[in-house]
């Protein structure tokens, strides 16, 4: 029984060595190696045999296809190396380099519109004072929800709008959680920007997506009042769109700032006369604000009755399709070189 195996190696060693030599080309030289030491190659086949093997003959046989399947893959590796080597040489005399030919001309590529737009904000609130933070995208539901007043039964919290991964942890869906961990820490004052990029389930049209990025900013101090966000956010809207620009404040609701309002700005393309882009209201919807509602506050271990303060949020889309005029939002994603060359 033993010989018949040996001999059944040492054949399987003989046709493996002949099929190698034979091999003028790469994939011949793969299509041999899995005939021999494939999953359902000859060799493969000897050791799935072994059951049939008295169990004192196992390891001799077992020695003897590590020695085979040692042999093959030398040959091989030997093989492989000859054809390659022979493969660069035919390359090389074929594509002969002209170097009198002019040289390809290298295109430097320049930022995004939206980090165009981001570091036009983050330059303009730096220059007031504040300091950029970002925040983890995959975010507990206390602090994306919870910790901005947002209680279990609300709205927002719907899983048509919202990735839930579990009932614990969600894809942040806006950068608020940032401003919650950052008063969790209690180095008060506080005046920061939070960018970053958030998630909703939105159908994707020409003006939302289901991932998009969000801006707001996040004043805390002793006598904060609406007048400070006033005077911020109307300094914001000149450096952003011109000196001419007029803002309007129009009361709003949103669960962890009381009283709130919804910020619109002065039409930048007619003058406020009312155009095709204001949808001739002379006015554009910008943002969302509000004064930090006390009970966040006290949440995030803050006394409300000794600090104050308020909130903002913009979408860096937003801000990107209104500055160059774009009216499809899905154009800024696409990666079409064409259209963000006009940038």
């Amino acid at each position: 029984m033993n010989n018949n195996i040996q001999e059944k190696v040492n054949s399987i060693i003989e046709d493996a060595v002949a099929k190698i030599k034979e091999s003028d080309k790469l994939d011949k030289l793969n299509d041999v190696k899995v005939a021999f030491l494939g999953k359902k190659g000859e060799l493969t086949a000897v050791l799935k045999g072994m059951k049939d093997v008295a169990p004192e003959d196992r390891p001799k046989v077992g020695q003897w296809v590590n020695e085979a399947r040692e042999t093959i893959e030398k040959h091989l590796e030997e093989t492989k190396a000859m054809l390659e080597k022979a493969k660069l040489e035919l390359q090389l005399k074929e594509e002969v380099i002209d170097v009198t030919l002019p040289a390809k001309k290298t295109e430097a590529g320049h930022s995004h519109p939206n980090t165009i737009a981001l570091e036009e904000v983050e330059r303009i609130f730096i220059g007031m004072g504040y300091e950029v933070v970002e925040g983890p995208e995959i975010e507990y539901d206390e602090y994306n929800f919870e910790k901005l007043n947002i209680p279990a039964n609300h709205p927002a919290k719907d899983e048509q709008d919202t990735f839930y991964i579990n009932k614990d942890i969600v894809l942040r869906t806006q950068t608020s959680p940032v401003q919650a961990r950052i008063m969790e820490q209690g180095n008060l004052p506080i005046r920061i920007l939070s960018p970053g990029r958030v998630f909703r389930s939105d159908e994707v049209d020409a003006t939302h997506s289901p991932s998009f990025h969000q801006i707001e900013g996040l004043v805390i101090d002793k006598n904060i009042t609406f007048s400070d966000l006033k005077g911020t956010l109307d300094v914001f809207a000149k450096e952003l769109f011109g000196e001419d620009t007029k803002t309007k404040f129009r009361p709003h609701h949103f669960p962890f700032t009381e009283p709130s309002a919804e910020m619109d700005v002065s039409c930048f393309k007619c003058g406020g006369s009312g155009c095709r882009f204001c949808k001739g209201s002379g006015w554009i919807e910008i943002l969302g604000c509000g004064m930090v509602h006390p009970h966040v506050l006290e949440m995030c271990g803050i006394d409300p009755d000794v600090y104050t303060g308020f909130a903002f949020g913009v979408g860096l889309e937003r801000i990107a399709l209104l500055k160059y005029e774009i009216d499809d939002m899905r154009l800024l994603y696409e990666n079409d070189i064409r259209f963000l060359k006009q940038f």
